[in-house]
This record gives C-alpha cells, structure tokens and sequence, in this order.
C-alpha cells in the first residue's frame, strides 16, 4: 500500500481523516482515535538516509502502535525498522514502499486502533 491507499483505508475504514499538524512538514499526516483523541498512525516521507537505508531521496513511511512482542519479529522482516521519532518499544515504522503485503498491512492499522482504543 502506499500513503494514499493507506489514507483511504483509514478514513474508509475507521472514519478517520488525516491531521496535517505542521506547516513546515506538509506530507506529515497523524491519525488519532476519534473516541480519545491519541495517536494511532503517521504517515511521513523521511530521507532514507536518517531512516538507514540506502539510495538517496526520501521513503514514504507509516509508523503505528505496535504489541513490543510481535514488533521484535516484524523487525526481521523486509518493510520494517525501528519506530522513527517514536518510542521503539510501543511503535514501529512500515515502509510504504510495497514491501509490505497488503493484508499485514492492513491487520497492523487495526491492531494500532485497537491498542489505542481501549486506553
């Protein structure tokens, strides 16, 4: 998926619209639980470079809640690395790439809302 799929999904999804939050960051988007108002995904395009990969320009990325368990397995797969700017315990970064498969993408939105909704 990419940012504007997973956008769409969200706001489809969960009635969701993204917060644009920062002028001088306009592709940084936030997605909050409407309920608590607390953060469940971000969608930014960072340099590869500060994100560790190589190639130059910058990578589109998701970063969401995510169980501290199942976020040292995802970190040996393709598509993922340490949350960006966020806690690497509770939060994990997802390139928007296409590495991700779909349908794990989408089971990692739901569980990031569910993490979030139920504090």
């Amino acid at each position: 998926m990419n940012r504007f799929e997973v956008e769409k999904y969200i706001d489809d999804t969960f009635a969701v619209k993204s917060e644009q939050l920062w002028a001088n960051f306009p592709n940084y988007v936030v997605f909050r639980n409407r309920r608590n108002k607390k953060w469940f995904g971000i969608i930014m395009d960072i340099e590869k470079a500060k994100l560790g990969l190589s190639g130059h320009g910058k990578a589109d990325i998701l970063v969401i809640r995510c169980d501290p368990i199942l976020i040292g397995s995802l970190l040996h797969n393709k598509g993922y690395l340490p949350a960006y700017h966020m806690s690497k315990k509770n939060w994990i970064t997802v390139l928007l790439d296409g590495s991700v498969a779909e349908g794990e993408m989408i089971d990692l939105i739901h569980l990031s809302y569910d993490i979030i909704d139920k504090k």
